[in-house]
């Protein structure tokens, strides 16, 4: 279907220089809902529908206009909609939804390092993290809620740089601050090793390759983990933290138990009216430097 749509032979690999329109779908989705009798909310997710994890939503203006009609559709129905986009800047064209929606929505964008040259390496053709924080920072000074996805963070990040970045991100004022260190298993993580090179981050495509070694993925995801919940707490910055299942498999006992709490964890946002954690944080293992 992408061949025939758009010309593409490999999906992953072209990510980001094709877009396929989904026209209508706004509209569609306002009739469905018309007719929609029952609204089952899941135990953990609340009934709350992504808007967009697996592309994104406001690639440009056309996709844009989609969107603004998809969330108006969703919150006029009062649908719980929770919106990512690395394109904060384009998406406040449609403020006035996002305001009208109220507490049925909040936007959010990933931000996985403050240094633009290695995220642009990585997410070629897209908006600069500073552009990211200043369209969630408008958007909260609008009265929107936001959350920031660091995700992943990647290995060249010392505790000084998530410090920066957290400080950063600060002033978004976000209801959450979720976390991630990268995954170096699958066909993404070659892409992504072959992107940076390509873009003559060397810096960058050595430390990923580096996390090939499985001793070497756990002590820099361990550490970025740890390191983020403890910058969080030090900023009163409400982080939740997403660790890898298979990160648990290697670690010792007791950092498997900070980890799997974490999994288990709801995020602290006041968000579709969900049981926000009123136990603290994990705590982090003394053993984890």
């Amino acid at each position: 279907m992408l061949k025939e749509e758009a010309d593409v032979d490999n999906g992953q690999k072209e990510w980001g220089n094709y877009v396929l329109y989904r026209d209508g779908l706004g509209e569609r989705l306002d009739e469905h809902l018309d007719r929609k009798r029952s609204w089952n909310p899941t135990k953990r997710g609340q009934g709350v529908v992504g808007v967009s994890f697996s592309t994104d939503c406001y690639m440009d203006g056309r996709a844009g206009k989609i969107t603004r009609n998809v969330v108006d559709a969703l919150t006029s129905h009062e649908k719980y909609t929770r919106v990512l986009t690395r394109n904060p800047i384009l998406a406040l064209q449609d403020l006035d939804v996002f305001q009208d929606g109220g507490e049925h929505v909040t936007i959010g964008s990933s931000i996985p390092c403050m240094d633009a040259d290695q995220v642009g390496a990585i997410e070629p053709s897209t908006p600069a993290p500073e552009l990211r924080l200043k369209g969630l920072k408008e958007f909260n000074e609008h009265g929107v809620q936001t959350f920031v996805s660091m995700s992943p963070t990647y290995p060249t990040q010392d505790k000084t740089d998530l410090r920066e970045q957290l400080e950063r991100v600060a002033e978004c004022d976000p209801a959450v601050v979720f976390h991630e260190p990268i995954n170096p298993r699958g066909g993404n993580f070659e892409m992504t090793v072959e992107a940076a090179r390509d873009a003559g981050e060397t810096e960058l495509a050595e430390e990923l390759d580096t996390l090939r070694s499985r001793d070497q993925w756990v002590e820099y995801a361990t550490n970025h983990l740890r390191w983020v919940q403890e910058i969080g707490r030090e900023l009163d910055l409400p982080i939740h933290l997403w660790p890898d299942k298979q990160l648990i498999k290697h670690v010792d006992e007791e950092t498997a138990a900070w980890l799997q709490s974490w999994r288990e964890r709801q995020s602290p946002e006041e968000f579709a009216g969900r049981n926000v954690p009123q136990e603290p944080a994990p705590a982090t293992p003394v053993g984890v430097e």
